[in-house]
């Protein structure tokens, strides 16, 4: 390999497919109130049928529906009135041929009664007598007791991270903690002589403060990880292989923001490459194109461009998945998305997949606009200002103003 060579070249298809390490992070049991987001190690199930019993729907009366067939406006159907049922409580009534017991939503089914008429469809027009003006079927306004849920039936599936009202589910179903993986360790290891922490106050000429490191940081913990920043490293080999070495003992995922220069490149393959395999070595993409895909002592690590709207670029298509594979989740929430009319002529390559940062506005039709912004890979005012992105595909070599275009929106 000569020092400007990118070797094993790949698309962003077949790395996505093809880069799919086995790792996955250990299980861990953690309470409902912790477990928003996590991803369950197994298929969590119902123990009992939900409900649990007949309830009704709505405010109104139990009734046998047969008492109620042919009721009208014009011709109503009258019935006694047996009781009333109470909320949380067995009901004490029973509902016989011609009676009737008043209940409210929720409320358990009295015994004999097989629906619920409205109350908007009722009145009572002297003390203990119910006036019906509309039939029910049997079983209108009442759920059946494994209506929610059945016996043994999935409550939230394995590799799906929890959302708020499987959360609500699980606490109906009497689950009060879950199995789940534990978020990845996804350490940050910064390269480059010119870059100084973030909190460097005063810069002398030719350094940069580390702003990738804290970029991507939000990302992991977006996609469910544990940032840990691993420092600054030199652009020297020795000294960032020992680096990388302490990174890889101790997380899951390690991300090295590589230095921008041909020979920082070189530095990171040569250092990566002494501690495992190399699955790729560059990327047929716009922004992104030397990036780093390897596995070392079966902990992935993904080699990042130098430049931080590049280095962001990248790890949003290839870095948050991975978290998310770590992590056991195997069924992602789609990223929101929107429709839009392109806004001016947009340049590409045939060969290569181009990411394009845009603004979305909405026209007084309801027609939403993407515009897109251009800049050098190194300003992250780009990204800063971004609604979201759009995809140029590989075959493609443009699109012309006016294209219906997907947009992915940033979180």
């Amino acid at each position: 390999m000569t020092g400007r060579e990118f070797f094993t070249a790949r698309t962003v298809g077949e790395a996505l497919v093809g880069f799919r390490p086995e790792r996955r992070t250990a299980v861990e049991p953690v309470p409902l109130d912790g477990a928003l987001g996590r991803v369950p190690a197994a298929d969590v199930r119902a123990d009992a049928p939900l409900p649990g019993f007949a309830r009704s729907t709505v405010d109104g009366y139990a009734v046998r529906a047969a008492d109620t067939y042919g009721a009208s406006d014009g011709l109503p159907s009258y019935l006694d009135l047996a009781g009333a049922v109470r909320m949380g409580a067995a009901p004490t009534v029973t509902v016989t041929p011609g009676r009737c017991a008043a209940i409210p939503t929720g409320a358990v089914l009295p015994a004999g009664a097989d629906a619920v008429v409205m109350v908007e469809y009722t009145a009572e027009t002297m003390p203990g007598t119910v006036e019906v003006t509309r039939p029910v079927a049997p079983g209108s306004g009442v759920v059946q007791p494994d209506d929610d849920v059945a016996v043994g039936a999935v409550l939230v599936p394995a590799g799906r991270p929890l959302r708020a009202p499987d959360l609500g589910l699980l606490a109906a179903a009497g689950v009060t903690t879950v199995d789940v993986h534990a978020r990845p360790r996804v350490a940050i290891l910064s390269t480059g002589d010119e870059v100084v922490p973030s909190d460097t106050k005063e810069l002398t000429v030719g350094q940069v403060r580390d702003a990738t490191a804290s970029a991507l940081a939000g990302l992991i913990r977006e996609a469910g990880g544990d940032p840990v920043y691993a420092g600054i490293v030199p652009d020297d080999e020795g000294a960032l292989r020992s680096a990388l070495t302490d990174a890889l003992g101790a997380a899951d995922l390690v991300v090295v923001s590589a230095g921008s220069s041909v020979g920082a490149r070189d530095e990171t393959a040569a250092a990566v490459s002494a501690l495992g395999e190399v699955w790729c070595h560059g990327l047929a993409l716009k922004p992104g194109k030397p990036t780093m895909l390897a596995e070392c002592a079966g902990v992935p690590l993904i080699g990042l461009p130098g430049n931080p709207l590049s280095a962001l670029v990248v790890f949003r298509l290839l870095g948050v998945p991975l978290v998310r594979r770590l992590a056991g989740c195997d069924r992602p929430p789609p990223a929101p998305r929107v429709r839009a009319r392109l806004a001016r002529d947009l340049p590409s390559a045939a060969g290569r997949l181009d990411v394009v940062q845009v603004t979305v506005t909405e026209d007084p039709d309801g027609t939403c606009r993407a515009e897109p912004l251009f800049g050098p890979s190194a300003l992250l005012s780009v990204l800063a200002r971004a609604d979201g992105y759009l995809v140029v595909p590989e075959p493609a070599t443009g699109l012309d103003a006016g294209t219906d275009v997907e947009v992915v929106l940033h979180a």
